[in-house]
């Protein structure tokens, strides 16, 4: 075979293994997210559902923020909102937060990339239970960005986050 045939087999064979690899797993663990609408990766129906150690393998980012919620900043840690959805390759206008206990919010898709969003996973080190807003609580970076400290950007920090819909 001449070089030329192997570099377009070799280029053709990473290609096909990078698109294997971009698929998303089925969770193993009980799913503590949902994402639907306009969703490509979908691993369950026309949903992309995570369990805590999928999003746990995502890149993770922390952030210790004053809050309404609580008397003193705390430390909430998860992976970036955008990288969640990019690991089911939702892209959209609006994101539709649905938490466990009715609450909906609906909030722009820009935001993912504007700010560092985080679908935090972790409180102070440790798991949330539904009790303690969890298991997962939508966290903006109320310590980088005071302009954030407001109302409306609070109204988007969904505790109990069960499933976003993407529009």
């Amino acid at each position: 075979m001449n070089l030329k045939i192997w570099q377009t087999l070799l280029a053709t064979a990473l290609i096909t293994c990078a698109g294997i690899a971009a698929a998303l797993d089925a969770p193993k663990g009980p799913v503590v997210l949902t994402l639907t609408g306009k969703v490509v990766q979908k691993n369950h129906g026309e949903a992309a559902d995570f369990d805590d150690d999928m999003l746990g393998r995502l890149p993770q980012k922390k952030m210790t923020v004053p809050t309404p919620w609580y008397p003193t900043p705390q430390t909430f840690e998860g992976p970036l909102l955008r990288d969640v959805l990019k690991a089911a390759g939702a892209s959209g206008a609006k994101l539709d937060f649905k938490a466990l206990n009715d609450y909906t919010i609906t909030i722009p898709g820009e935001d993912a990339d504007k700010y560092d969003v985080i679908v935090a996973r972790r409180l102070n080190g440790k798991p949330m239970s539904i009790r303690e807003k969890g298991p997962l609580f939508v966290m903006y970076p109320f310590d980088t960005k005071p302009e954030l400290r407001e109302g409306e950007f609070y109204r988007r920090c969904a505790w109990q986050l069960s499933q976003i819909v993407v529009e």
